[in-house]
């Protein structure tokens, strides 16, 4: 019972988060009138996208916790990368900071390549659940340069 309360406290954690942030930038989100770069996907796969997203790194987070491999480093990683995370929105919808948001999600990035060296370190398929996570934060990088540039 003790690790499914890890896991439940893991994966709400991001979800909650990810929430609150989509509740503050909801009313800003200007997606659907701006011009996009080829492959933009409907904005219905965003909140979809990411709520899995933030499961999938809850249950890396769970099995660190659960299995006691988290340490000062892993948890540094986690948090820091999960509050840039949580920016990026505010900076990129409602302050419409395209081009600092772009500087902001490479960064998030590098820290989501860095967490998944951590991550796997400890256990590989905690690592390895994080890679989806750092293939859409490329795939947005691109929808971010791409927005800041057709809407210049």
């Amino acid at each position: 019972m003790e690790k499914i309360n890890v896991y439940i406290k893991s994966i709400a954690i991001p979800v909650i988060i990810g929430g609150i942030v989509g509740i503050i930038i909801f009313p800003f989100i200007d997606y659907n009138s701006l011009q996009k770069p080829f492959l933009s996907p409907p904005s219905i796969a965003f909140p979809i996208t990411w709520t899995i997203l933030y499961i999938l790194m809850g249950v890396s987070s769970g099995i660190l916790k659960s299995r006691n491999l988290t340490d000062k480093s892993i948890n540094s990683i986690y948090y820091i990368q999960l509050a840039v995370n949580s920016l990026w929105p505010i900076f990129f919808f409602v302050l419409k900071w395209r081009s600092f948001s772009f500087i902001w999600i490479v960064s998030l990035a590098v820290l989501v390549i860095i967490m998944i060296f951590k991550f796997y370190n400890k256990n590989k398929v905690a690592g390895l659940l994080q890679i989806p996570y750092l293939i859409w934060v490329l795939f947005a990088s691109y929808l971010n340069i791409g927005i800041y540039i057709l809407n210049k």
